[in-house]
C-alpha cells in the first residue's frame, strides 16, 4: 500500500465536470489498495476575480484581509471535491490551512510554511476517509489566514508529502509535463520524460510555469519525487528528482523565459564600502526579492548599481529604492520594465565548456542585444529587450538541437 499525495489545479477543478473527472481518478487509486490525500487550488479564475473585488474597494487593501479573502477560494474547491467523493461512496473531508494546521510565518501573501501537524490527516486516513487539503495557505502565530503566493499549492502539496513522508507527489496541471520550453513560442518543445531537483529549480526561478519553485525546494531537501502530468489525460508525464541515466550527454535540458523582469538603475552611488549593502538591507526588510545585480566600476568616487525584481514588486521596490538611494546621496533612478530574462539550464553544463560563449554567439547573430549577464552551475541568464524574448527562445532552442534531442552543445 502506497501513500500518494496528488495536487490539482484551477483548470483541473475548474468546473463541476472537471470535479467529478478528479473525483474518478482518486476512486481509482482508492480501488487500488493505495492511501491518497488530495490537495486543490481555486477553480480557474476564482482568485483573480477574488483579488479585483478587493481592489475595487481600496487601492491598496489590507493583505491581511487580502489573504483571508483569497483563501476562501480554495476552501471552495476542497469542499466541492469531498461532496463528489461522497456521492461515490468514498469517505472524504475537506479540511482548510488552519484545519490541517499548516503554520506560516505572518508575511501576508507570501508566507512560508514552518511546519505541519500531520495528525488531521493521519485521523482522516485512520477512519478511511480522504483528506481534501484546501491549498496555498495556513495560518500563523496568531492564529491569522495566510497565503503562500502565487502556485502555493504546489508548496502546500509537497510539504504535505514531506510531512506525510509520502511515496510520491502527483502535481496534475493543464500540461502533460515538462518541456524543453513553452510550446506555445516554439510548438517543436519535446516533453522531457525527467529532470534533475536542481534543473527544475533552476527552471521554475526562472519563468518556467510547471512547478512553483518553493515546491521544488521541499521536494529536493525531503527528497519527495514529483510526478507531474495533466488531469486531461492518463499519459506519463515528467518525473522531477531520482537518478538521471543521461546526466552527462545532455548539456542543456531547457530554455525559459521570464517577462515579469523589471530593471531597476541607481546612478552615481558612492564608492564606499557599505552602501550597497544599505540599499539591500532595506530591500530585505520589505520582503523585496533581488534578482540579477550588476555594478560598474568606479569612476570619479561614484558607481551605478543595477537591478532586477518581479513586476509585482515595482512599486514597493521602486519606494524603497528612492528614498535609500536619497538617504545616501546617489543620483537619478530609472526603471525599464521592457526587460524579459531568456535562460539555458542543463546538469551536463558542469562537465562541459563554451556552452555560455555558444549561446552569446546564437544571440550576436540574430542582433540580440544583452543587457545582463548572471550564471549558475547549471544556468547561464541573458536579459535582453522584452520584445526579442520569443526570438530568442527560438534561436536558443534550435541552436542547441532541444526540438531534435541533440543537446550535446
Amino acid at each position: 500500500m502506497a501513500l500518494v499525495v496528488q495536487k490539482y489545479g484551477g483548470t483541473s477543478v475548474g468546473s463541476v465536470e472537471r470535479i467529478q473527472a478528479v473525483a474518478d481518478r482518486v476512486q481509482r487509486v482508492r480501488a487500488a489498495g493505495d492511501e491518497v490525500v488530495v490537495v486543490v487550488s481555486a477553480m480557474s479564475g476564482e482568485t483573480n476575480r477574488l483579488l479585483a473585488l478587493g481592489r475595487q474597494l481600496a487601492e491598496r487593501p489590507s493583505r491581511r484581509e487580502m489573504d483571508t479573502l483569497v483563501a476562501t477560494g480554495e476552501q471552495v474547491s476542497a469542499s466541492l471535491l469531498s461532496i463528489a467523493l461522497e456521492a461515490r461512496g468514498l469517505g472524504a473531508v475537506s479540511l482548510s490551512g488552519h484545519q490541517t494546521r499548516i503554520f506560516t510565518d505572518g508575511v501576508f501573501t507570501k508566507a512560508r510554511i514552518q511546519r505541519i501537524d500531520v495528525e488531521p490527516m493521519r485521523l482522516a486516513i485512520g477512519q478511511g476517509r480522504t483528506p481534501v487539503i484546501a491549498g496555498f495557505q495556513g495560518l500563523d502565530a496568531s492564529g491569522n489566514i495566510t497565503t503562500l503566493g502565487r502556485g502555493g499549492t504546489d508548496t502546500t502539496a509537497v510539504a504535505v508529502a514531506a510531512a506525510l513522508g509520502a511515496d510520491l507527489c502527483e502535481i496534475y496541471t493543464d500540461v502533460d509535463g515538462v518541456y524543453t520550453t513553452d510550446p506555445n513560442v516554439c510548438p517543436d518543445a519535446r516533453k522531457v520524460p525527467r529532470v534533475t531537483f536542481e534543473e527544475m529549480l533552476e527552471l521554475a526561478s526562472l519563468g518556467a510555469k510547471v512547478l512553483q519553485i518553493r515546491s521544488v525546494e521541499v521536494a529536493m531537501k525531503y527528497g519527495i519525487p514529483i510526478h507531474v502530468r495533466s488531469s486531461f489525460s492518463e499519459a506519463p508525464g515528467t518525473i522531477v528528482g531520482g537518478p538521471d541515466d543521461d546526466l552527462e550527454s545532455v548539456v542543456v535540458r531547457g530554455v525559459a523565459c521570464d517577462r515579469n523582469e523589471v530593471k531597476m538603475t541607481i546612478r552615481d552611488l558612492p564608492d564606499e564600502p557599505g552602501v550597497v549593502a544599505r540599499l539591500f538591507e532595506t530591500l530585505a526588510e520589505q520582503n523585496i526579492s533581488v534578482d540579477m545585480i550588476i555594478q560598474t566600476s568606479s569612476r570619479g568616487g561614484k558607481t551605478d548599481l543595477t537591478f532586477t525584481v518581479t513586476q509585482t514588486d515595482i512599486e514597493s521596490a521602486r519606494e524603497v529604492a528612492e528614498a535609500a538611494a536619497r538617504d545616501i546621496k546617489a543620483g537619478e533612478m530609472e526603471v525599464n520594465d521592457g526587460v524579459a530574462k531568456v535562460s539555458i539550464v542543463g546538469a551536463g553544463m558542469r562537465s562541459h565548456v563554451g556552452v555560455a560563449a555558444k549561446m552569446f554567439r546564437m544571440l550576436a547573430a540574430e542582433k540580440i542585444n544583452i543587457d545582463a549577464i548572471t550564471t549558475s552551475e547549471i544556468r547561464v541568464s541573458c536579459l535582453i529587450a522584452k520584445d526579442q524574448a520569443d526570438h530568442a527562445v527560438r534561436t536558443l532552442h534550435d541552436g542547441f538541437g532541444l526540438a531534435s534531442g541533440d543537446t550535446a552543445g
